[in-house]
């Protein structure tokens, strides 16, 4: 295989550079996809409900390929003495918290991507990698990802992870609302295979109907409050628990978009602003190059 010499190099990142700059110059001011469908999907998830039986994460692993054990394994509860957090192996996991009305039941969580509707993740990255479907999902595209990592450094919930310990071709990895699966017709696995159907799956405007009158008609199980209804703009993920979800390790959001002031002022700078742009250009002309031809390389 033909290897790049430096001259060759310098030259193609000029040229890479100069069409970038121009691309990103005139799609500066439309911003980073993300539709929002009044018929996006979403899920609810009650943690009165939830078992902790942890078929959700087996679910989810053999949905997306990971390595995982025996479903029986799972049965393990020695994993709640300590928290976690979705990384690079699990897209969700479950962790245990004290029920200060029934110690006898504490509560188990499902944490995972929450799907927001205006995501930081999708106004972080310079690449548009990310983006916003319209059945819901926030997903990601290996084949436009530079290795940034500002989405993890945007999301307010600190979801998406890295394979850091890939050296050839590592993603960003998080939940992507089963969006294989969802295209076949099928539900999202960890709502599929929840036993006690702790897992809503439907139309993000029926969730918020069916929250509100489990609250009102259950006011002694649940604290007044659909999490992910209005933080950060709302999510696609929404729960309802019997005490403040800011015992259960979520974030406290106000309702502006996690974006905000923010992505104004960053795609202002690369609408009207070209020398940010160039260097932007230029630099994910060289990370884009380098990425794949390592990988070329590698193969």
């Amino acid at each position: 295989m033909n290897k790049l010499d430096r001259r060759s190099f310098f030259k193609t990142t000029a040229v890479l550079g100069a069409g970038l700059t121009g691309i990103a110059a005139s799609e500066a001011k439309a911003g980073p996809k993300n539709i929002l469908s009044p018929e996006r999907m979403g899920v609810l998830v009650d943690t009165t409900a939830c078992i902790g039986c942890r078929n959700c994460e087996w679910a989810c692993k053999t949905a997306h390929d990971l390595p995982t054990a025996p479903i029986e394994s799972y049965e393990d509860r020695s994993v709640f003495e300590k928290m976690r957090r979705p990384d690079e192996t699990a897209l969700t996991v479950v962790n245990r918290y004290d029920n200060l009305k029934k110690p006898e039941l504490p509560y188990t969580v499902k944490v995972q991507c929450m799907h927001c509707d205006h995501p930081a993740c999708v106004s972080a990255c310079i690449v548009g990698a990310f983006s916003k479907e319209e059945n819901g999902a926030v997903v990601w595209d290996t084949d436009k990802c530079i290795g940034c990592r500002y989405c993890m450094a945007a999301c307010p919930f600190q979801i998406p992870a890295f394979e850091y310990h890939r050296a050839i071709g590592p993603k960003i990895m998080k939940c992507d609302f089963c969006s294989a699966r969802r295209e076949e017709g099928k539900m999202p696995a960890c709502a599929e295979i929840c036993p006690v159907e702790a897992l809503t799956y439907g139309p993000r405007e029926e969730l918020v109907r069916i929250a509100r009158d489990r609250v009102k008609r259950f006011p002694d199980r649940y604290v007044e409050q659909i999490y992910g209804e209005y933080e950060v703009g709302g999510t696609g993920w929404m729960y309802l628990a019997g005490r403040d979800v800011a015992d259960l390790q979520f974030p406290k959001l106000g309702r502006n978009p996690a974006p905000g002031v923010s992505e104004s002022i960053q795609h202002g700078i690369f609408a009207y602003f070209v020398p940010p742009v160039s260097l932007y250009a230029l630099l994910g002309a060289l990370m884009w190059i380098t990425k794949h031809r390592t990988e070329e390389e590698e193969a």
